[in-house]
């Protein structure tokens, strides 16, 4: 399954707000659709279908993506839901989206494949790189870098920086001091029903 490049406020409509996918809101508050209004209960399978889809489109990644990271989660000691999120919110593209170098989860990801974005002093374009403790994130030195960011900076999609992120506006730079804590998880997902939607499958 490819990455989505559909209508987002489609997505935000049905799955609630994704801070990571648009700054937009929808102007309606049903699903999208010919029975959108219509209420229907909905099943277990449907819930924790929603919650996956969530962390999918929020974070924009593949499904083939979601269920490495699962893997991966699965096999780190300790909650297989929480280890999940800290592996998808120290993503290059997140961190860099949650320093507001970009609105967007997806403009993060263009910043990162375009070259704009340096490591440790050296140009990283791989948008899935996981941040570690001690990485300096940095706006690469050239004006194109600077002028894209800066300009992204006048529209942050989210105001608070987390704790286990410090930045320098002045100097463009951005420092991970540490793993994300679960309370400064901007999106609204249960992370449990997640893992058990792929208790079954994986």
């Amino acid at each position: 399954m490819s990455r989505y490049t559909g209508p987002r406020l489609r997505i935000v409509r049905r799955l609630g707000d994704l801070p990571g996918l648009t700054r937009k809101s929808a102007r309606k508050a049903y699903p999208p659709g010919q029975h959108g209004q219509s209420r229907r209960k909905r099943s277990e399978y449907a819930i924790r279908l929603e919650e996956k889809q969530k962390l999918r489109f929020n974070y924009g990644i593949t499904e083939k993506q979601l269920v490495r990271y699962v893997r991966k989660a699965r096999k780190a000691a300790g909650s297989t839901g929480q280890i999940l999120l800290e592996f998808l919110e120290m993503r290059l593209d997140n961190t860099i989206f949650r320093l507001g170098m970009a609105g967007t989860i997806p403009a993060a990801r263009q910043l990162v494949n375009h070259g704009h974005i340096t490591v440790n002093d050296r140009v990283v374009d791989v948008a899935s790189y996981q941040c570690r403790a001690g990485d300096v994130i940095k706006v690469r030195d050239r004006d194109r870098s600077r002028k894209l960011v800066e300009t992204n900076m006048e529209y942050p999609g989210l105001a608070n920086l987390p704790s286990h992120l410090e930045f320098d506006k002045a100097a463009l730079s951005g420092k991970v001091n540490g793993l994300i804590e679960r309370e400064w998880v901007a999106l609204q997902v249960n992370e449990l029903l997640v893992a058990e939607y792929y208790s079954r499958i994986v």
